[in-house]
């Protein structure tokens, strides 16, 4: 990078299904805080990273990378409106067609399993997302916008069922070079709506997307899975400043431990496993990478200049609260056929006496929940606004003689 060139910055977006409304209110101060101040125009995230729920919304933005606030105000205005219909099918047969199989699978699968047709392949189907991810978002601009210097790069991510690999797929503007590590696979390609499916298949609850890797088709699911290095693609891809945006809380306080002796229901361990696949991987990566910086400082530059390793500026902005209680208050607004399948595994009660509100937290997608979710975004941003502008380089405008 040479001397006066604006730091190459990255934007990661972790997954998290319906929690990824945080993340639209996060964008939503940052877009605020870059017009109260001396930021320069043009995109502020040249390189967007984005898993799960966050793939779709890193190609939001990216999709839209000549104009940062609209981008940001298009994606609040889906998020603020959401209602589960648009996600997944939401209705009386929609939810028998896939969640009642299921669980029937689960209790007499012995007995059914000699009727192929019988056996659904997820909890919900999420057929609707595949429309709105059409009429929403028009990728055939991503090279355009390269072209044009907007954007530097999109990658988003997913976990094949079928070779046990991690794949990350990347769209660049200038050529990079394929990187590889132990069951971890980079790949450049056009990013498209079945990539943005397949990185947002939850498992067990979104179905698996068909992909063509080598001319071989692959079924693939969330990218969460198996990723054992978020940040890692924006690092490859050139970032030299990346900001991250998580979908739960990076360190739980102490004292705030609720437990229950009562034996946990499906409800529970569905939502305790999806917390561990969204969440652990992030807070272990940005551990890795600042321990990292602590050991580049302690060399002289002479010894920094002759190693591969360069120090990375790192921000994280995470929920400053528990998503799953925001969730428990929010469980009503769901429909009653999803209320029904979900109070089957286990989603019972309301506020401090839900159970299995993390499973719902993922699955919320209901302008209620995504609203205030986004306004916690938006509040946890603004509480570190020096750090922000900090981050950015950034100062507020001075007013006018």
């Amino acid at each position: 990078m040479r001397e006066g060139e604006p730091v190459p910055t990255g934007l990661v977006l972790t997954g998290g299904g319906a929690r990824a409304a945080y993340q639209v209110g996060v964008l939503k101060a940052i877009s605020r805080l870059r017009r109260e101040s001396s930021a320069p125009r043009g995109n502020p995230f040249p390189i967007v990273v984005g898993t799960s729920a966050g793939a779709i919304n890193a190609a939001a933005l990216a999709s839209n990378a000549d104009h940062f606030d609209g981008a940001v105000l298009k994606l609040a205005a889906v998020w603020e409106q959401f209602t589960a219909d648009q996600v997944y099918r939401a209705d009386s047969i929609g939810v028998i067609r896939t969640g009642a199989r299921w669980l029937s699978m689960l209790s007499i699968g012995w007995l059914l399993a000699r009727w192929r047709r019988l056996r659904p392949r997820s909890l919900l189907d999420n057929e609707p997302l595949e429309g709105l991810l059409h009429r929403l978002l028009p990728t055939g601009r991503l090279r355009e916008l390269m072209d044009q210097g907007h954007l530097h790069a999109l990658a988003i991510s997913a976990s094949s069922y079928s070779s046990g690999f991690h794949f990350t797929f990347y769209d660049s503007a200038e050529p990079v070079p394929p990187w590889e590590r132990s069951q971890r696979v980079a790949m450049p390609m056009s990013i498209t709506v079945p990539h943005l499916l397949a990185s947002s298949a939850i498992p067990f609850v979104f179905p698996a997307t068909p992909l063509v890797v080598d001319g071989q088709t692959e079924w693939f699911g969330d990218g969460s899975m198996r990723q054992a290095a978020p940040i890692s693609p924006a690092i490859h891809l050139g970032a030299r400043r990346i900001l991250v945006i998580g979908a739960g809380r990076m360190h739980e306080p102490p004292g705030e431990r609720r437990a229950s002796d009562a034996y946990p229901n499906l409800a529970q361990i569905a939502g305790h496993a999806l917390s561990n696949i969204f969440l652990d991987a992030l807070a272990v990566d940005v551990e890795r990478l600042l321990r990292i910086n602590r050991t580049l400082s302690l060399l002289s530059p002479e010894r920094r200049a002759a190693s591969d390793l360069r120090p990375i500026d790192v921000l994280v902005i995470a929920p400053s609260q528990r998503l799953d209680d925001v969730a428990a208050r929010h469980v009503q607004a769901l429909p009653a056929p999803v209320r029904a399948l979900l109070r089957a595994v286990g989603v019972t009660g309301r506020g401090r006496d839900a159970q299995g509100a993390a499973l719902a937290s993922y699955l919320l997608f209901e302008a209620p929940y995504t609203r205030e979710l986004i306004a916690l975004g938006e509040r946890d941003t603004m509480a570190r606004r020096d750090e922000v502008m900090a981050f950015f380089g950034w100062w507020p405008r001075l007013p006018p003689a």
